[in-house]
């Protein structure tokens, strides 16, 4: 039986008394530099990443005391979260050459074989899409075309009678959960036809765009990446042995994510040196574990780590 729900208890403190509180509960550190980032950050968005420095609370498994390990220092708990900071930058970059690739060759695709207007127009050009999917989608567009004030936008209103913009010009201000709607709702030749130049399965392809569409939100809300858990996971390939030996691949944090864009990397923007860029942060962070974004002791002999592209 759920426990009836109460009243939120907690007031809100002053800097000095958020910083006496961490102090109090064993947190080393200098008072005025605890205050400083705390004042810029605030103190519940740091709670996410000193949560793991909390004392276990042995009479009551899975919860923890409001006291720290021994030895906690605040300098350690702020190395997580700037880390976190330029690791979501860093997953940022290789999800909009993801993306804007996906947005180009659905669109090529797509009106190629349907012409400019039909993912508006004609229902069956996305007969993938359940008719409730489909009305979200016309919705999305509609909105996204109403409000905005991009140039190119503007330009083709005041120049065009035509009551939809083409698809190639309404892929760049639609969202990327958008974009993998309408990958779902594309015919399965367009999908085998943009999958493969990825080098993988249309429905892998497709659980890629919706897992990455999540954790670009994340990323865009400033949200933890770190040591998250994700609700709703990626597919991992089963037949690819590249996933699975000698590294296997899972599919719940962050790594899973990373993995899969060096994998799409090495084939469309194989030139980056985005893996390298990884490697730095990394060094850069040596007391960040990287177990907590499901990152495994041999990760480097991955194949998909050690190719460079095609």
């Amino acid at each position: 039986m759920a426990q009836p729900r109460q009243p939120y208890p907690k007031s809100p403190l002053s800097l000095d008394d958020q910083v006496q509180r961490l102090l109090d509960r064993g947190l080393i550190g200098d008072p005025g530099v605890i205050r400083k980032r705390l004042a810029v950050v605030g103190y519940y968005r740091l709670s996410a990443y000193w949560h793991p420095f909390r004392l276990p609370d042995l009479s009551h498994p899975g919860q923890y005391l409001d006291e720290f390990e021994p030895g906690t220092s605040f300098e350690d708990v702020w190395a997580r979260y700037a880390f976190d900071r330029r690791l979501r930058l860093h997953v940022l970059d290789a999800i909009e050459r993801i993306e804007v690739a996906a947005r180009a060759m659905l669109a090529q695709e797509h009106t190629l074989a349907h012409g400019r207007f039909a993912y508006m127009s004609e229902r069956e050009s996305l007969s993938g899409l359940s008719d409730e999917e489909w009305a979200w989608f016309v919705e999305s567009v509609q909105r996204a075309c109403a409000g905005s004030k991009e140039p190119f936008v503007l330009h083709f209103r005041r120049t065009y009678s035509d009551s939809y913009l083409p698809l190639w010009i309404a892929t760049e201000i639609v969202s990327l959960g958008c974009i993998a709607k309408l990958f779902n709702g594309v015919s399965p030749e367009i999908q085998r036809t943009v999958a493969a130049s990825i080098g993988i399965s249309p429905r892998i392809f497709g659980s890629w765009l919706r897992s990455l569409n999540v954790v670009r939100n994340t990323c865009a809300h400033h949200s933890r990446l770190w040591n998250r858990v994700f609700g709703f996971k990626p597919r991992i390939p089963d037949a690819d042995p590249q996933w699975h030996h000698p590294v296997e691949v899972s599919n719940d944090r962050v790594f899973a994510i990373l993995t899969i864009s060096k994998y799409c990397l090495n084939r469309i923007a194989p030139q980056s040196r985005w893996d390298q860029n990884l490697r730095r942060l990394l060094a850069d962070f040596p007391t960040v574990p990287t177990r907590d974004m499901g990152f495994p002791d041999n990760w480097q002999t991955s194949p998909i780590w050690t190719l460079q592209g095609p």
